[in-house]
């Protein structure tokens, strides 16, 4: 409405609308292995899910795929970055060199979180938005790379 003014067409609003809608009431889809994996994880480990955007989008989309019973903690941040882990691991008590960032995105999960002196782990995926891929660099963790998020199982 804001872009097109008295241009819109109030049947395009409606299709529009009833597009939203659906996509706000349609689970996300999973990967292969991510809600059995979190499961084993969820059973050894304190899982804390960091997932940054708009905070109603973001809580919606986990609640609508089931997986927040497996996180003991849930944060939805504007930005990842090391700052964000910096101030995750003190809120959290995390030991540093016990704690894990497990992600796809060396921009916002892998390089900040070992900047923070976190390990991580890196599991590529061709679906990555390219503003979030990147070279991957070091920092005083540890970092693994992984295949399938459903290898996490045999390491964790």
């Amino acid at each position: 409405m804001k872009l097109a003014g008295n241009m819109a067409r109030r049947e395009v609003v409606k299709e529009i609308a009833a597009l939203v809608a659906e996509l706000s009431s349609t689970p996300p889809m999973l990967l292969e292995g991510v809600a059995e994996t979190l499961a084993y994880l969820a059973e050894r480990h304190r899982l804390i899910l960091c997932t940054k955007g708009e905070p109603a989008e973001q809580a919606g989309k986990l609640e609508r795929s089931g997986l927040q019973i497996h996180f003991q903690a849930i944060e939805i941040v504007t930005e990842k970055d090391s700052h964000t882990y910096r101030a995750l691991v003190k809120t959290h008590r995390i030991v540093k060199s016990h704690g894990w960032m497990v992600g796809n995105s060396p921009r916002s999960d892998i390089n900040p979180a070992l900047a923070a002196g976190l390990n991580a782990v890196f599991i590529p995926h061709a679906g990555t938005w390219h503003f979030e891929q990147g070279e991957l660099s070091s920092g005083p963790g540890k970092l693994l790379v992984l295949p399938a998020f459903r290898a996490l199982r045999e390491y964790f």
